[in-house]
């Protein structure tokens, strides 16, 4: 267990933003996962794509606004010394997160964009269908699935470390995104 080092809260905007693009992203990933993996051709299943690739767009929309809002801001101090290598690991998930919430939407619009396919955006707007490009569309989905498992993975050891530190280490790093360190 490191030693507990004084540390302040994360904004509420940080903390919306990172609550609001968590749970998007896995509503994104599931709604995804069981369109493409487990329903068949049809009606429901287009429309199970169509949510997918909507909910996308705003992960994408909200993400930029967090990866802006997070350079902007800086990172926190660590919320409690802990070996270089945990240092350098919590580091690179978060980087891995940041870039994933960028990249994985962005290469389902390419791939959606160069197959000549419109997304539909929460009925608010609709991205049109750009010409077909069939290489330009298979690099994007090509990419995206892996993006995808890539970013889930990252997440997953973002939060298993998070709970590490709140039940092992005791330390702030898990409240002080809740706004209760």
């Amino acid at each position: 267990m490191g030693q507990v080092k004084q540390v302040q809260n994360y904004d509420v905007l940080s903390r919306l933003n990172h609550w609001l693009v968590a749970a998007l992203f896995l509503a994104v990933f599931v709604v995804g996962f069981a369109a493409f993996e487990f329903m068949p051709d049809g009606e429901t299943r287009g429309a199970m794509i169509g949510l997918h690739k909507g909910l996308g767009v705003v992960v994408l929309i909200l993400g930029a606004w967090r990866v802006f809002y997070r350079l902007k801001q800086g990172f926190l101090a660590e919320a409690s010394t802990m070996p270089r290598w945990q240092e350098v690991s919590a580091k690179l998930v978060h980087w891995l997160l940041l870039a994933g919430i960028i990249l994985f939407p962005v290469s389902g619009m390419i791939g959606s964009h160069f197959g000549g396919r419109e997304v539909a955006v929460m009925g608010l707007f609709t991205i049109p269908a750009g010409p077909k490009v069939e290489w330009l569309s298979t690099i994007g989905y090509g990419v995206h699935v892996p993006l995808a498992y890539l970013t889930l993975a990252a997440l997953l050891l973002h939060v298993g470390g998070a709970l590490k530190h709140h039940i092992i280490d005791k330390d702030a790093t898990l409240t002080r995104m809740l706004g209760r360190s």
